[in-house]
């Protein structure tokens, strides 16, 4: 890809939310993608497309993969129907800005703590009190999320009697559990996608921690209540004899695109991490190549360059580099 190829990507808000496949094969057509099945073959226009989850039974080639890259649009390798996560490509990003301000941030406890009460303060419509503690507010939390559930249930007349399902035994949770699950897989998927794309960490949370996607279950958890919980009552109620995971993922699809959703996820992230807008990023760090070498860290200027070789007389002997960066 060239530079001057990445001022015309797509931008994440601007694409389809996802396609979910399994059980055929994926190769590059021109400059996008076909799907083959038994059914024939099928094109996807993958420039606009956000994530591409492929399940059980799919075959991609090498070029399939190359073409979804260049298009920035991520890659997931997951269970069926969506529900386990194993592997994932990478994003579109060139720039190591939003990284490096998600990591800055997450060190400290007192940035720490700003973000988790901005993350919170923007599933509530009214002012979070600046006294109330953590355990308090999680108090508050589980009180919204139960009052959501009961909601549900009340409307579509599914019973509701707690979220309790296990992986290992999947058939046996009850249909809305199930259901739940799908959604929140699909959930998680898009916020994952949005999150590499514009340069953050999966992995470092604010109120989740210890898990490679944490920082995913934290966004993921700002819609769940508006998303999610609503289309798994609902496709539980309708989907008993009609596919109850496929009802969801269409549900879902056509939710993403009702509420905005890929609009929102980005900014929402930018606001709760008090993180620079891109116009507001370095540009030179933004735009370069990303092939081109980067900076050598230096405790004392900061940064040098790198790929070049530093003198002893430049740097002092301590900080000879005899290798070039890249």
């Amino acid at each position: 890809m060239r530079v001057q190829d990445l001022h015309v990507l797509p931008k994440f808000r601007d694409g389809w939310s996802y396609l979910y496949l399994e059980h055929c094969k994926v190769d590059q057509d021109a400059r996008a993608i076909a799907v083959h099945d038994a059914a024939g073959k099928v094109p996807v226009p993958c420039a606009n497309l956000a994530l591409l989850m492929l399940g059980p039974g799919v075959s991609i080639t090498h070029a399939a993969v190359s073409v979804l890259a260049d298009h920035g649009c991520l890659v997931a390798w997951c269970g069926e129907q969506g529900v386990r996560f194993y592997a994932l490509g990478m994003g579109e990003t060139r720039s190591a800005a939003n990284l490096l301000h998600h990591a800055r941030i997450w060190a400290d406890d007192s940035c720490r703590m700003n973000v988790i009460r901005n993350m919170y303060q923007m599933r509530f419509s009214e002012k979070l009190a600046p006294d109330l503690t953590l355990q308090q507010i999680r108090g508050m939390e589980g009180i919204r999320v139960r009052e959501a559930y009961a909601k549900a249930s009340r409307e579509t007349g599914v019973p509701w009697t707690g979220r309790n399902y296990k992986r290992d035994s999947w058939e046996n949770a009850d249909p809305v559990n199930r259901a739940l699950s799908t959604a929140n897989s699909c959930l998680y998927g898009i916020c994952h996608a949005a999150i590499v794309s514009a340069g953050f960490s999966p992995a470092l949370g604010f109120i989740h921690t210890g898990k490679m996607l944490s920082f995913v279950y934290d966004v993921a958890d700002l819609y769940k209540t508006e998303v999610t919980i609503p289309i798994a009552f609902k496709a539980a109620a309708e989907g008993k004899d009609k596919g109850l995971e496929r009802l969801v993922r269409i549900g879902c699809r056509d939710s993403f695109v009702e509420c905005r959703l890929l609009e929102k996820i980005i900014p929402d992230i930018q606001s709760a991490l008090m993180a620079p807008t891109e116009a507001g990023l370095d540009k030179n760090i933004y735009d370069q190549d990303a092939a081109a070498p980067g900076e050598l860290w230096d405790p004392v200027s900061g940064t040098v360059g790198g790929g070049r070789l530093h003198s002893v007389e430049e740097t002092g002997p301590e900080a000879v580099n005899d290798s070039f960066d890249s």
